[in-house]
């Protein structure tokens, strides 16, 4: 019952082993809202829901903390005068929010916004400042840098050199003692609205990228916690940078890292330039929900995944799959001393594969094969073997948050109904009002009379025909 994921700091497997018995403590970066989130966000988010899922299946008490960057060059720089930074953050943070939980992400258990810890980000560069780990810049910008030579342990998550890095780009280097020093207070500069700013003893401005995670993992999961998860893109400068800042102000940090894979698109990473990018809302229009879950999810989480014309077209073959045993076994058993009989217990095979470093691939392996299983134990009229079927099945559906009975696809399904609703009942409409343009009124009434038994209501106006459920 060892869960055991890879740790990118050791470069190898390792046991988790939490800080407090019984509990988990993960801290996740999350989005910086300058942009509409693309199937990568999803992608990334979805990882550690699934990891969450299955700490809890196993007994731990997890506390998830995602935070939410809304404040950041991109965001200044996308911001306009009738849409002003802070206003423009928050439409991306719905965007975000949206995505998340149409795919079925549960809400993390606290979600910060950088702009709500300034204060705590202040202190540690403070104690930073007095380790002897950062510095003002020289030029009275207002800039405050990490001193990357004066922590000898500089590189140590990415295992690169100092004098092998690249210079940060994040400030002016004309303060800098180094070019890699990165910022960790950015003093406000003209032009920059004074919304976007805050007083501090260094003059005002706002936090640098890097400082504003290590200050909200430390105030909601403490000094110590178990995990930092994030995607791969993000392990230099940005948790690299964490790592430094953090213990170099005397702080422990993560117990282990994890970094899930990215998402390409017919062998390219998604990119502006390439105009490539497929945004969540786009995505989520050319499947449903659960299919889109089932199809971001499937991967190994640490791997690459490489979207393709008809990849949703197969996730929703091997999820009809699943939900058409279900549905044939509640059938088959209703009424019968065997319904809801079926233990709702993941298998041992299931079971191993999510603990050994969370391979969903495996697992989707075991659920598929005990679906099998299932159906021909109801071909076979052994009703036990498909009641305890069916209850492994909907066990390691709802671990890997896919579970077709689940209230919250229920949601979703009502969403999907109306909408194909509306489509039949605009096209009958649309064929009334040719035929009543035809002067074909026998047909024309015949489409109403028809809509009315259905229990809809027809109203025609100057502005056109309008429906409603009577």
């Amino acid at each position: 019952m060892t869960v055991r994921l890879y740790d990118t700091k050791a470069q190898a497997l390792a046991d988790f082993v939490p800080l407090e018995e019984g509990k988990a403590g993960i801290y996740v970066c999350g989005p910086t809202v300058q942009s509409s989130p693309h199937i990568g966000h999803l992608r990334s988010a979805l990882v550690y829901d699934q990891l969450r899922r299955w700490l809890t299946y196993r007994g731990y008490d997890v506390t998830l903390v995602r935070n939410v960057t809304d404040i950041d060059d991109k965001i200044l720089a996308n911001a306009t005068e009738t849409d002003p930074w802070w206003a423009l953050a928050y439409r991306f943070e719905l965007e975000f929010s949206s995505g998340y939980r149409r795919i079925g992400i549960q809400a993390p258990t606290y979600e910060p916004r950088a702009t709500a810890s300034v204060t705590e980000m202040q202190a540690i560069i403070q104690r930073l400042i007095d380790r002897g780990h950062a510095y003002a810049a020289s030029d009275s910008s207002g800039d405050v840098y990490f001193d990357t030579m004066s922590w000898p342990a500089y590189g140590e998550l990415t295992r690169q050199k100092p004098e092998n890095m690249e210079a940060a780009t994040d400030a002016d280097p004309r303060g800098k003692r180094d070019p890699r020093d990165f910022a960790l207070w950015k003093g406000h500069k003209a032009g920059e609205p004074e919304s976007a700013s805050w007083a501090s003893p260094w003059g005002a401005g706002r936090p640098g990228w890097h400082i504003e995670c290590s200050a909200m993992s430390s105030r909601y999961l403490g000094t110590a916690f178990d995990i930092h998860g994030g995607g791969l893109d993000l392990r230099f400068p940005h948790h690299e940078n964490e790592l430094a800042q953090s213990t170099a102000a005397g702080d422990s940090f993560a117990s282990l890292w994890v970094h899930n894979g990215l998402v390409n698109v017919g062998g390219q990473k998604m990119s502006k330039s390439l105009g490539n990018s497929i945004f969540a809302s786009e995505f989520l229009e050319l499947a449903r929900p659960l299919v889109v879950r089932y199809y971001l999810g499937s991967a190994h989480y640490r791997s690459t995944i490489d979207y393709h014309d008809g990849a949703l077209v197969e996730a929703e073959a091997a999820l009809e799959r699943i939900e058409s045993f279900i549905d044939r076994v509640d059938r088959r058993l209703d009424d019968t001393r065997f319904a809801g009989s079926g233990l709702p217990v993941v298998p041992e095979a299931f079971a191993a594969a999510m603990d050994d470093d969370l391979s969903v691939p495996q697992a989707l392996g075991v659920l598929h094969e005990t679906v099998r299983a299932g159906n021909a134990a109801l071909d076979n009229e052994d009703l036990q073997a498909a009641a305890d079927a069916r209850g492994a099945v909907l066990a390691m559906t709802e671990v890997l948050g896919i579970n077709p009975l689940s209230a919250e696809w229920a949601t979703v399904g009502a969403a999907e109904t109306d909408r194909a609703l509306a489509a039949l009942v605009e096209r009958l409409i649309e064929d009334r009002n040719a035929a009543r343009a035809a002067k074909d009124f026998t047909a024309a009434d015949r489409i109403r009379d028809e809509l009315a038994a259905a229990g809809i209501s027809v109203e025609d106006g100057p502005s056109g025909s309008h429906w409603s459920i009577a």
